[in-house]
């Protein structure tokens, strides 16, 4: 299945690696963390390590880690604004259910 990026989840990356300058794309991935137990973590990446799984969408590189990838497949990343909060949001089909603050998921 792989991942997916909107429209402006796309452009704000592409964004910001314009900004930064450098690296190749966007790595994304999960700690043990939260009232739920997983969370997301982003990261601009630089390189591909031999574990990892690459995925071109919308212009965007997303790197995802072997053992991540398990609980990613198929997500679809967004951003969008809410007032005056901003962000990415995950759009994962593996998700069973999450916390009520939204910090962490479990599968």
């Amino acid at each position: 299945m792989g991942i997916k990026l909107t429209d402006k989840a796309a452009e704000h990356v592409q964004g910001y690696l314009a900004q930064r300058g450098k690296g190749i794309g966007l790595r994304l991935g999960v700690r043990t963390t939260g009232c739920s137990g997983m969370a997301y973590v982003l990261e601009f990446a630089d390189e591909v390590a031999a574990n990892d799984h690459v995925f071109e969408d919308n212009n965007v590189t997303v790197i995802v880690d072997e053992k991540s990838l398990v609980y990613l497949d198929g997500t679809e990343l967004d951003f969008g604004k809410e007032g005056l909060n901003e962000g990415f949001r995950f759009n994962n089909p593996n998700v069973k259910d999450e916390c009520g603050c939204g910090e962490s998921f479990n599968i």
